[in-house]
């Protein structure tokens, strides 16, 4: 994968950084905003590192203490966003049953009925390109917490994850099927292939879990994540997937999202019980951080979700321009 084309300062010096150009790091600001597109590309660039990196950037920048340096720079005003809009009291309720109830309450942008029922198959399109910047990694950020746990939880992650990697059958493993959907709609499945032109809310959803996966003070809250995704998860999946049926998809294309209909009505218990309530057990303090990671996952994909429809919205009722007006 080559490295992306800059969107600002933070993400062209660290670009230059990375191919050997050195020069003073720009400031940081303290903007932290999902929509901050320099900002998003320059994280999402220097968390892609812990991943499998790009073209001609030599794997010893992983831990290049001038971009360590800056990307914790970058990361003070995410975290602090973050902190801002999406922590949260606990409640002296089991863990499983407050998640369910901070789910449960998340009355964002009904994306998942507009791709069923109306979506075009561009606009069905638009979203699969955008899901690949994390789908086609599915699964790596969540999988960083596994040498960190014990017990139950440690037993509970890797049931989990071993469903997201197919169970041992490479043609099962989740990205995979995504792969199969991005072709049916005429999209290139290469890993990374459009981070260069994808918003920065788009970057901010995988950001988010690649904040919480490499550090391990956020440990609490990488499980929240995972449990708000898989807690979730089953209707839109079937509502995605019937949405792609009624755009021409075959069982096949469509597999990626009847897969996790499946399989999430499972992982939703383990997530809930055997991962978060086992965690909190061993770590009381941990609760707070655990919800604070599945509510930052609430958060930022509603604020994608919004993206999108508010796009599809624009493109079905442009604005009258100068030309046209009165």
């Amino acid at each position: 994968m080559q490295l992306p084309p800059p969107r600002g300062p933070l993400s062209a010096w660290l670009n230059d950084r990375l191919t050997g150009q050195d020069h003073a790091a720009p400031g940081v600001g303290t903007s932290g905003q999902p929509y901050d597109d320099d900002l998003q590309l320059a994280l999402w660039v220097a968390y892609e590192l812990q991943y499998r990196g790009f073209d001609g950037v030599h794997p010893d920048y992983q831990w290049d203490p001038v971009v360590v340096a800056f990307r914790t720079q970058l990361e003070r005003p995410w975290i602090d966003w973050l902190e801002a809009n999406c922590r949260i009291l606990p409640t002296d309720q089991p863990v499983a049953q407050q998640l369910r109830t901070l789910l449960d309450a998340d009355d964002g942008p009904r994306l998942a009925p507009y791709l069923r029922r109306h979506a075009s198959k561009a606009q069905f399109r638009q979203f699969v390109l955008n899901r690949s910047v994390y789908q086609l990694k599915e699964a790596d950020p969540h999988t960083f917490g596994i040498p960190r746990l014990d017990g139950a939880a440690k037993a509970a992650l890797v049931e989990i994850q071993a469903d997201e990697y197919g169970g041992g059958r490479p043609e099962r493993m989740h990205s995979e099927l995504f792969r199969t959907t991005m072709r049916w709609l005429g999209l290139d499945d290469s890993y990374g292939y459009y981070v260069p032109v994808v918003p920065a809310v788009t970057l901010a959803v995988s950001n988010v879990m690649s904040l919480f996966a490499i550090h391990r003070r956020w440990t609490a809250a990488l499980l929240g994540h995972l449990a708000a995704l898989e807690m979730t998860s089953t209707l839109p999946n079937r509502q995605y997937a019937a949405g792609a049926a009624r755009l021409g998809a075959s069982e096949d294309q469509a597999r990626y999202f009847t897969e996790h209909v499946e399989a999430d009505a499972v992982h939703e218990q383990i997530a809930a019980h055997d991962l978060c309530a086992s965690y909190v057990r061993q770590h009381p303090g941990a609760i707070a951080d655990v919800l604070f990671g599945a509510r930052c996952s609430l958060v930022v994909d509603d604020l994608h979700a919004d993206h999108l429809l508010t796009d599809w919205q624009a493109s079905a009722h442009p604005q009258p321009t100068e030309s046209t007006a009165g």
